[in-house]
């Protein structure tokens, strides 16, 4: 006979093992004497964000907003306790002056399930150092110098395809256009590959940028798997993978490096820099060059040069479109620049890039009230002490400094829901604190590819504003509202905009 009340008991003992297990982290910050809101089970305190009803950007900023005024706070991603810094000396402590303590990341690698993750953001320290020592050159002005005359022909070609979208009229997503763009500079500039995106709706490298980054349930799973049931995620991860994208980068990449080792082929670029360092290893000692490694590096340069870059460039549009006075002073930079060149048969230089003060404070507004990545991720190597507090961390302890909370904080910034380039003249940049700004991040650790994504960024706002105005219409959403499914910081529906030529 069946002893149901055993069962009952084993049961419920289960059950409370379970329970136990899930929250016995959930004391870690009250025994610090570290504030923070309550957590939930399983979640932690990232339950919205983990079931898809908030976005990251938002979860960040309204814990911020909560516990602005504490140097630090608490919080849990499912059953690991997370540090917030949001004092900005101590933020610079942590990505500067301190920053030997805190160069890795803490992000785990599943080399099994995600055969290209073993990439700049994700490599820890021991890999990381040596191998960005040795891709850093790419990215120097010389080398953009020299990259710059082929982001001016994507610009041309950009134009071009733009007087066909006029002609159609209607309304236009104006982040995928950005994204066919900033797809064809990445290619020809990084990979010596006329990715043809612009023109060709069927471009296969489009087609895998879309996959990787449009928001959807498998990525949802595979995000929140990852974060909160690793054991799960090493062992069911394959299934939620963009295999096919994968597969598809690693081909390019090898059959491009084969190629030009069989013929001789030299270009300033990206991949031939993985070419030097696979025919010298011993530049990069006691780590196997394997073929992953190599084409992770290559791998993530695309994804975060053309999603990156594509983001801002769409997010400065839609506030052009809101701000029509603003567009028109933008556009006014442009042309008298361009049309003096036009004047003396030259084309727009990179120095002249440079120049454009309007344009660059539209930019670092966009970045600054748009910021890509809504968070900065570190961990420490050692007991710590924050400097001038009594807060002590244990060694292994991860970080989060919350970029999207600081750039919208109004003891900051005065009225941070408004879009206001003044912000970044040269009088407004040098009264704020140096950390006020993180749109890539700071010290040795800090966005690898920043002066490309600039550059890129700015001549297509150039090559699309020239000639062209963007207005509301519609199909735009307004207020704006962030999706919920993506983690990058992602207008929901779109950037639908009207375009049409300007006077």
């Amino acid at each position: 006979m069946v002893d149901y009340f055993q069962i009952l008991c084993g049961v419920v003992v289960l059950l409370l093992a379970l329970y136990y297990y899930f929250t016995s982290p959930y004391n870690h910050w009250k025994k610090l004497g570290i504030a923070g809101p309550r957590p939930s089970l399983l979640f932690g305190n990232l339950r919205s964000q983990a079931l898809a009803q908030t976005s990251m950007s938002d979860t960040i900023k309204k814990m911020y907003d909560k516990y602005k005024n504490e140097p630090v706070f608490g919080i849990y991603g499912g059953r690991s306790p997370i540090l917030v810094v949001n004092d900005l000396d101590l933020v610079k402590d942590v990505l500067i002056a301190d920053f030997s303590l805190f160069a890795a990341r803490g992000l785990p690698l599943y080399r099994k399930v995600d055969r290209l993750q073993e990439h700049l953001f994700h490599l820890e320290p021991e890999i990381w150092r040596p191998l960005r020592a040795r891709l850093s050159p790419v990215f120097t002005s010389g080398k953009l110098k020299e990259m710059f005359p082929m982001m001016l022909q994507c610009g041309e070609h950009l134009e071009k395809y733009l007087d066909t979208v006029t002609e159609k009229g209607g309304p236009v997503d104006c982040r995928e256009i950005a994204a066919k763009f900033t797809t064809d500079v990445i290619g020809t500039c990084a990979f010596g590959i006329d990715m043809n995106a612009i023109v060709d709706e069927d471009s296969e490298f489009r087609q895998m940028g879309r996959e990787m980054f449009a928001p959807s349930l498998k990525h949802v799973i595979r995000d929140t798997t990852k974060l909160f049931f690793p054991a799960i995620y090493v062992r069911l991860g394959h299934l939620v993978q963009p295999t096919k994208v994968t597969d598809f980068f690693t081909k390019v990449v090898m059959d491009t490096m084969s190629y030009r080792e069989k013929n001789n082929v030299v270009r300033p670029d990206f991949i031939n820099m993985l070419l030097e360092l696979k025919r010298n290893p011993s530049q990069l000692e006691n780590i196997e060059l394997t073929d992953s490694l190599l084409t992770s590096q290559a791998f993530v340069f695309f994804l975060a040069g053309f999603e990156t870059s594509s983001s801002t460039i769409a997010h400065a549009l839609y506030e052009l479109a809101l701000h029509p006075d603003m567009q028109d002073k933008l556009r006014k930079e442009i042309r008298e620049t361009l049309d003096e060149n036009a004047r003396e048969g030259k084309s727009l230089t990179y120095e002249q890039v440079k120049e454009l003060k309007y344009l660059d404070a539209v930019f670092q507004e966009t970045l600054r009230k748009y910021p890509i990545l809504p968070l900065i991720v570190r961990e420490v190597n050692t007991n710590y002490t924050f400097k001038g507090t009594k807060i002590t961390i244990p060694k292994g302890t991860k970080i989060w400094i919350p970029v999207y909370g600081i750039h919208r904080d109004p003891d900051i910034y005065t009225e941070p829901e408004v879009f206001d380039p003044e912000r970044f003249t040269n009088n407004g940049i040098s009264t704020r604190h140096p950390m006020s700004f993180l749109a890539f991040g700071d010290g040795p650790r800090n966005c690898i590819g920043a002066r490309f994504a600039i550059y890129q960024s700015k001549v297509g706002l150039i090559s699309i504003l020239r000639n062209n105005k963007v207005e509301v219409c519609e199909k735009t959403t307004i207020p704006y509202k962030s999706d919920a499914r993506a983690f990058l910081l992602t207008l929901k529906g779109g950037v639908m905009l009207k375009m049409s030529k300007a006077e």
